[in-house]
C-alpha cells in the first residue's frame, strides 16, 4: 500500500483528511436514523417487545449523547487521530456483533457500546478538519462536513428501508464494516496527529463521572418521559438528580487542574450562540423526521422504504446547498446564512403544523424543500462559528460540546414530538 503514498502531498493532504473524516462521519450519523425502519423486522426475528425496540434505538443515542463531550476532551489530551481510530475500531466491532445478534439483549448491548465508539469518533472528525484547514478555507471544509452529517441523517430511512427489504435487517450493521475499514486506511495514510499541548496528560475522573451521571439521568428521563409520565416520581427524580450532578460537575471543573470542559469557552458569545442554534436546529430536524416518518406510514399508508424515499426533497436540497453555505460563511460571515436559514426553517415548521388527516404527500413537498434549505444554510455556518470562536488547540473539547448540544437537542425534539403525536 506504500506505493500509493505519493498521491498524498502537503498541498492536498487536507482534502484527503476531509474525505477520511466525512467517510466515517457518514457512517456514524447514518446509524442515528437507519435503524428505525428496520424495527418491525427486528421485532419478528428476535421476538422483541416494544421496550426492547425502544432501547435498540435509545441505547445508541444515550451513550453517544452522554459521552461525546468526554470524547472530545480525550482527543485533546491523547490525540484526536488516536481517539478517532479507537472509536472506529469500537464502532466496527460492535456493528459486527449487532448484525450477529441472536436476541434483543445482545443487540441492545451492541448498540450501547457502538454509541461509545461514535462518541470518540464524532468530535474528532470536526476537530481534525478544523486543524487541517486554515481559517480562510475552514468554512468550505466544515460546510462539506456539515452537509455530509445532515445528508446521512436524512438518507438513513431510505438506506435502512432498502437494506431491510432486499437483504435483511442485519445488513444495516454489516454495511458499516467496509466503511470503517476504508476510514481507518485513509486516516493512517492522510491524517496527522494533533492535540492540545497546553493541558496536562491527565484525565479529570471526578469530572467525567459527574458529567456522565448528570447527562445520563437527564437524557434517560427525556427518553422515558412519554412512557413513564413527565410528572412521575421517577422522571422528576431523574431530572433533579441529573441537575444536581451537573452542578457538582461545575463545582469540580472550576477547581480541577485539568478540567474536562473549560468554562472559559463560554465567555465567547459566538460559542454560546452556536451551541444554542445547534440545539434548536437538531430539535427541529429530529422532531420533524420522527413525526413525518410516523405520519407517512400510519396515516398515508406508505411502507418503510416508500416513506424513506419521500424524504428525498429534503435530502437532495441539503446535499446541494450545504457546501455552498460553507462558502457563503467564508465570504460573508456566519450570521447572515444562519439567520436566513433559521427564518426559512421557521416557515417550514409553520407549514408542517398545518398538517391534518386529509393532507396528502403533495402538500408536504414544499415544507420538505424548505426544511432542507433551512438545515443546509444553518448547519455549516453554525459549526464554523463555533470552531472559529476557540483556539485550534481547544478544537476537541469545543467540538464535543457542540455535538453534545446537537444530540441533546435531537433527543428533546423526539421526546417533545412523541408527547404531542
Amino acid at each position: 500500500m506504500t506505493r500509493y503514498r505519493h498521491l498524498i502531498t502537503d498541498d492536498n493532504r487536507k482534502w484527503w483528511t476531509l474525505g477520511a473524516m466525512c467517510f466515517a462521519l457518514f457512517m456514524v450519523m447514518l446509524d442515528n436514523t437507519v435503524v428505525n425502519v428496520a424495527l418491525p423486522s427486528i421485532q419478528r426475528d428476535l421476538d422483541a417487545d416494544i421496550g426492547d425496540l425502544e432501547w435498540i434505538v435509545n441505547g445508541y443515542t444515550l451513550t453517544f449523547a452522554v459521552l461525546i463531550a468526554t470524547g472530545g476532551r480525550l482527543g485533546d489530551i491523547f490525540g484526536r487521530r488516536s481517539m478517532f481510530l479507537l472509536g472506529v475500531v469500537i464502532f466496527a466491532l460492535t456493528s459486527a456483533t449487532a448484525g450477529l445478534a441472536v436476541n434483543s439483549e445482545m443487540l441492545i448491548a451492541s448498540r450501547a457500546v457502538q454509541g461509545i465508539g461514535a462518541a470518540l469518533m464524532m468530535p474528532a472528525t470536526l476537530s481534525i478538519v478544523t486543524n487541517a484547514f486554515p481559517a480562510a478555507e475552514r468554512g468550505k471544509a466544515i460546510g462539506t462536513w456539515a452537509g455530509v452529517s445532515a445528508l446521512a441523517l436524512s438518507i438513513g430511512p431510505v438506506v435502512g428501508g432498502f437494506l431491510t427489504e432486499h437483504v435483511g435487517w442485519q445488513a444495516i450493521f454489516f454495511i458499516n464494516l467496509p466503511v470503517a475499514a476504508g476510514a481507518v486506511v485513509a486516516t493512517l495514510f492522510a491524517v496527522t496527529e494533533s492535540r492540545d499541548d497546553s493541558v496536562d496528560r491527565t484525565v479529570d475522573y471526578p469530572g467525567v463521572i459527574a458529567l456522565t451521571a448528570g447527562l445520563t439521568a437527564i437524557v434517560f428521563a427525556l427518553i422515558e418521559g412519554n412512557a413513564w409520565g413527565w410528572t412521575s416520581p421517577e422522571i422528576l427524580g431523574l431530572f433533579v438528580g441529573g441537575a444536581a450532578a451537573l452542578v457538582a460537575f461545575g463545582f469540580i471543573e472550576t477547581r480541577s487542574r485539568a478540567p474536562m470542559v473549560e468554562f472559559g469557552l463560554f465567555k465567547s458569545k459566538q460559542f454560546i450562540g452556536s451551541n444554542l442554534v445547534a440545539f434548536i436546529i437538531t430539535f427541529a430536524m429530529m422532531g420533524s423526521f420522527f413525526f413525518l416518518a410516523l405520519y407517512m406510514q400510519d396515516i398515508l399508508g406508505y411502507g418503510a422504504l416508500e416513506a424513506g424515499i419521500r424524504f428525498l426533497p429534503t435530502t437532495v436540497v441539503i446535499a446541494v446547498i450545504a457546501p455552498m453555505a460553507g462558502r457563503l460563511s467564508d465570504r460573508f460571515g456566519p450570521v447572515w446564512p444562519m439567520g436566513i436559514g433559521l427564518a426559512i426553517l421557521s416557515v417550514s415548521m409553520f407549514l408542517f403544523s398545518l398538517i391534518d388527516i386529509g393532507t396528502t404527500y403533495s402538500g408536504l413537498i414544499v415544507p420538505f424543500i424548505l426544511l432542507g434549505v433551512g438545515i443546509a444554510l444553518v448547519m455549516s455556518p453554525m459549526s464554523t462559528a463555533a470552531m472559529n470562536a476557540v483556539r485550534v488547540q481547544k478544537a476537541g473539547v469545543a467540538s464535543g460540546v457542540l455535538q453534545m448540544s446537537r444530540m441533546v437537542g435531537g433527543t428533546v425534539g423526539v421526546a417533545a414530538t412523541g408527547a404531542i403525536f
